[in-house]
C-alpha cells in the first residue's frame, strides 16, 4: 500500500490531529465505553420496574434461565482449559521469538488474547442473563398491557444484549491498545501505534475462539432441543408449539437464549473488535487512521443511545408497522453517525480531501449494512412474494417446500453479493485497502442498536413459549406470535448483516495479514495459491457438514427421550403429569459440548497447517477461497431457514391455505424443521469461521514472515498431528456408538408408541 500521500506520515506535517498521543487517540471511545455502561444500568432499571406475572410463569422463565446457566457454565468450563493452553503457547512462543525484538511481546499477545476471550464470554453471559428475565416480564406485558408496551420490554431486554457488546469490546479493545503502547522505550508515535496493533492481533483471536464455540455450541443445542420437541411434539402428536407436555419444550427455550443471544453476542463482539483492529492494523502507524476507527465507533455508541428512544409502537400494529418501529431506531443512528462521522473527519484532517475520501468509505458501509438488512427481509418475511411463495408450494407437500425454500436461498446471495462488490470497489478506489476496512468499522458502528433488534427476537420467542406453558388466554399468545414472527425477521436481518460485515471484516483482515507476511502479491497461476484457494473453499462446506451432522445426532438423542417420557410417565399426554425437563436439558447441554470439538479443531488447525506447512502465500489463498465460498453457503442457508420458518409463520398468523392443521401447514413445518439448523447452526456459523481464521492467520503473520514455500514444512506436521489425534478420539468417544432412535421405548417400538398417541391440543380447552 502506498502511504506517501498520507497526511501524517508526511515528515513535518503537524495538520488535523497527528500531533496526538496514544491516549488522545482513544480517549473518545474509553470514554463511550463508559457511557455504554451507564446506558446498561439505565435499561436494567427500566426492565426491573415490569411486573414478572404470576408463579408459574416465573417458575417457568427460572427454568430457562436455570438451563441457560448451566449450559454456559459447563461450556466455559472446557474452553477454560482451552484458553490457558493457547495462552501458554502464544506467551512462549512469542517470547522466544519477539516480533519487535523485545522479550515483552509474549506477554502482550498472551494477555491480549486471555482478555478478548474474557471480555466475549462476559458478554455473552451477560446478554443472555439479561434475555432470560425479560421473557416473563414480555409475556406479562403482552397479557396485561398489550403490544406496544411488549414490544418495548422485549425490546429493551435485546438492548442490554446490545449496549453490553459494545460498551465490552470498545473498551476492552481502547484499554489494551493503550496498554500495548506502555513500556516500549523511545520511540516515536508512529512506531508504538503499529507495534500496538499487532499485539491487538491476539485480542482478537481471543474474541474469535470464544465467539466460534459459542455459536457451534450454541447453535447446536438449539436446534436440537427444537428439533426434538418439533419432530414428536407437532409431527407425531400434533399437539402445539411449546405445549407444557412436552419435556423438550424447557430445552427448546433454553437453546434460543443460548444460541441466538450468548452466540450471536460473542459473533458480533469479536466482528466488532476484529473490524477496529484490522483498521488500526492497515494504519501503518499513521496516528489519525489508528485513532479514527476508535472515534467512529465512540461516535457510534452514542448514535445507539439516540436511536433507542425512537423504537416504539401502538397497540393492533401490523407486522409492516412493527418493523418500521425497528428500523425507526436503525434509521436515525445512521443519520446520526454520518454527522458525527463528517465532524470527526474534519477535525483529525483538517478539511483535507483524503479525509473526505475515508467519510466516504464510512457512510458507503454504513449504507452497505442496511441494504443486506432490507435484502435479506425482502427474502425471509412473509410480507414479500418468497415467502409467500415457499407457503404455496407447502400445498403439493412438504418436499415442494424443501425444493422451493433451497432455491429462494441460492438466488438471495445476488443482492447482498452486489451490494458487497460495490462497496469493495467503491471503497478501494477512494482509499485503498483502509477503506474496505473503516467501512466495516462504519457498517458495525450502530451495531448497539442493530444487535437489540437482533436479540429482541429470542426474548419474544421465549415470551410465546412461557404464554403456553403457562395456558395463558388465547390472545396473549396472539400478542407474541406477532413479535415472535417479527423477531424472526429481525433474526435473519441480523444474520445477513453479520456475514457481511464478517466478509468485510475477514477481507480487512486479509490485507492486515498480506502486509505482515510480506505477501506483496497473491497470483492466481501460482501453484501453491491456487491449492490454498480450493482448499479454503472446501472448508465451509466440511464446517456446514459437521454442525449439520451434529444437529441430527443431538437431535436424535433428544427424540429418543421425549418419546420415553411419553410411552412410560402415566398421565403425561392427558395433561395429569409432569415431564421431566431437566433430563432434555442436560441431553442437550453435553450433546452440544461434545459436537463442538471437532469443527472449532478444524477452523483453528487449518491456518497452521497451511501457513506452516507450504507458507503464506499458500496460507492467503486459503483465506481468500474460505472467504468466498463461506459467503456464500452463509446467506443461502440463513435466508433459506428465514424464510421456511416464516412460511409456516405466515399459516399460523395470518391464516393462509386454511390455517394451523392443515396438510399445507405440516408440509410447512417440515420445511421449518430443516431449515432451523439452517438458519441457526451451520449459517450464522461460517462468518465466526473466516473471520477466526483469518485473525489466527494474522496472529501467526509475523512467525511466517517472508517464509518460502516449504521451507519449514516440518513445523506444519505439529498441527496435522493434533487434528488426527483429535479426529481419532472424537470418533471413538462420542461418534463410534451411533444411537438407534428406533430402538425399543419403555417396551414399545416407534410404531407403537405412534399409535398410542392420540392426544387432542390443549388449545381447544382453552
Amino acid at each position: 500500500m502506498d502511504t506517501s500521500s498520507w497526511t501524517c506520515l508526511t515528515p513535518g506535517n503537524t495538520t488535523g490531529f497527528c500531533e496526538a498521543n496514544h491516549i488522545q487517540a482513544v480517549s473518545l471511545s474509553i470514554a463511550a465505553g463508559g457511557v455504554a455502561f451507564f446506558m446498561i444500568i439505565w435499561l436494567m432499571n427500566n426492565l426491573k420496574r415490569a411486573p414478572r406475572g404470576s408463579d408459574e410463569m416465573n417458575k417457568l422463565s427460572d427454568l430457562i434461565q436455570q438451563g441457560a446457566k448451566a449450559f454456559l457454565r459447563t461450556e466455559y468450563k472446557y474452553l477454560t482449559g482451552f484458553v490457558l493452553v493457547v495462552f501458554a503457547i502464544l506467551v512462549i512462543l512469542y517470547s522466544l521469538d519477539p516480533p519487535s525484538g523485545n522479550k515483552t511481546d509474549g506477554i502482550r499477545i498472551g494477555g491480549s488474547f486471555l482478555a478478548g476471550a474474557f471480555l466475549s464470554a462476559v458478554a455473552g453471559w451477560c446478554g443472555m442473563s439479561v434475555a432470560t428475565d425479560a421473557n416473563v416480564r414480555t409475556t406479562q406485558a403482552a397479557d396485561k398491557e398489550g403490544l406496544a408496551k411488549a414490544l418495548r420490554v422485549a425490546f429493551t431486554g435485546g438492548a442490554v444484549m446490545g449496549f453490553t457488546v459494545v460498551g465490552l469490546g470498545l473498551m476492552g479493545v481502547s484499554l489494551f491498545y493503550y496498554f500495548m503502547t506502555l513500556g516500549r522505550g523511545d520511540i516515536s508515535i508512529a512506531e508504538g501505534a503499529a507495534l500496538a496493533t499487532d499485539a491487538l492481533a491476539g485480542f482478537g483471536f481471543g474474541a474469535s475462539s470464544i465467539a466460534l464455540f459459542a455459536r457451534v455450541a450454541g447453535g447446536i443445542y438449539t436446534k436440537a432441543a427444537d428439533v426434538g420437541a418439533d419432530l414428536v411434539g407437532k409431527v407425531e402428536m400434533d399437539i402445539p408449539e411449546d405445549d407444557p407436555r412436552n419435556p423438550a419444550v424447557i430445552a427448546d427455550n433454553v437453546g434460543d437464549n443460548v444460541g441466538d443471544v450468548a452466540g450471536m453476542g460473542a459473533d458480533l463482539f469479536e466482528s466488532y473488535v476484529g473490524s477496529i483492529i484490522a483498521t488500526a492494523t492497515l494504519a501503518r502507524g499513521d496516528i489519525v487512521r489508528v485513532a479514527l476507527p476508535f472515534w467512529i465507533s465512540g461516535a457510534g455508541i452514542v448514535s445507539s443511545m439516540i436511536g433507542f428512544f425512537f423504537v416504539r409502537t401502538k397497540d393492533g400494529a401490523s407486522q409492516h408497522d412493527l418493523l418500521f418501529a425497528l428500523h425507526k431506531g436503525t434509521i436515525v443512528s445512521s443519520i446520526f453517525v454520518i454527522g458525527l462521522s463528517a465532524a470527526i473527519v474534519d477535525q483529525f484532517f483538517d478539511s483535507d480531501k483524503e479525509g473526505w475520501n475515508i467519510f466516504g468509505c464510512i457512510v458507503i458501509g454504513l449504507f452497505c449494512g442496511i441494504f443486506i438488512g432490507q435484502a435479506t427481509e425482502y427474502f425471509t418475511s412473509y410480507s414479500f412474494w418468497p415467502v409467500k411463495s415457499i407457503t404455496q408450494a407447502g400445498i403439493t407437500g412438504p418436499a415442494t417446500v424443501i425444493i422451493q425454500g433451497i432455491g429462494i436461498g441460492m438466488v438471495s446471495c445476488v443482492a447482498p453479493v452486489t451490494v458487497l462488490v460495490v462497496t469493495i470497489l467503491a471503497c478501494n478506489a477512494l482509499a485503498g485497502e483502509y477503506g474496505i476496512a473503516i467501512a466495516a468499522v462504519g457498517m458495525l458502528s450502530t451495531l448497539g442498536v442493530t444487535l437489540a433488534t437482533d436479540a429482541y427476537g429470542p426474548i419474544a420467542d421465549n415470551a410465546g413459549g412461557i404464554a403456553e406453558m403457562a395456558e395463558l388466554e388465547e390472545r396473549v399468545r396472539d400478542t407474541t406470535d406477532a413479535l415472535d414472527a417479527l423477531g424472526n425477521t429481525t433474526a435473519a436481518t441480523g444474520k445477513g448483516f453479520a456475514i457481511g460485515s464478517a466478509v468485510l471484516t475477514s477481507l480487512s483482515l486479509l490485507s492486515a495479514f498480506k502486509d505482515k507476511a510480506d505477501v506483496s502479491v497473491v497470483d492466481l497461476s501460482d501453484a501453491y495459491v491456487m491449492s490454498g484457494i480450493l482448499f479454503g473453499a472446501m472448508l465451509p462446506f466440511l464446517f456446514a457438514a459437521l454442525t449439520m451432522l451434529s444437529v441430527q445426532k443431538a437431535a436424535g438423542a433428544i427424540i429418543v427421550e421425549v418419546r420415553r417420557q411419553f410411552a412410560e410417565i402415566e398421565g403425561l399426554r392427558e395433561g395429569t403429569a409432569e415431564p421431566d425437563c431437566e433430563k432434555c436439558v442436560a441431553i442437550s447441554t453435553q450433546s452440544s459440548v461434545e459436537e463442538m470439538i471437532l469443527p472449532g479443531l478444524y477452523a483453528i488447525m487449518s491456518p497452521l497447517v497451511m501457513g506452516l506447512l507450504i507458507g503464506p502465500s499458500a496460507l492467503a489463498g486459503m483465506l481468500a477461497g474460505s472467504i468466498a465460498s463461506g459467503m456464500m453457503l452463509a446467506i443461502m442457508m440463513s435466508n433459506a431457514g428465514g424464510a421456511w420458518d416464516n412460511s409456516k409463520k405466515y399459516i399460523e398468523i395470518e391464516g393462509e391455505c386454511g390455517g394451523k392443521g392443515t396438510q399445507t401447514h405440516k408440509a410447512c413445518v417440515v420445511g421449518d424443521t430443516v431449515g432451523d439448523p439452517f438458519k441457526d447452526t451451520s449459517g450464522p456459523a461460517l462468518n465466526i469461521l473466516i473471520k477466526l481464521m483469518s485473525m489466527i492467520s494474522l496472529t501467526i503473520a509475523p512467525v511466517i514472515r517472508s517464509w518460502e514455500e516449504w521451507e519449514h514444512w516440518y513445523f506444519g506436521l505439529i498441527p496435522i498431528f493434533l487434528c488426527l489425534i483429535g479426529t481419532i478420539t472424537v470418533y471413538h468417544l462420542y461418534w463410534k456408538n451411533s444411537l438407534d432412535v428406533t430402538a425399543d421405548v419403555g417396551g414399545k417400538k416407534k410404531g407403537d408408541i405412534e399409535s398410542t398417541m392420540e392426544v387432542e391440543p390443549l388449545v381447544a380447552d382453552k
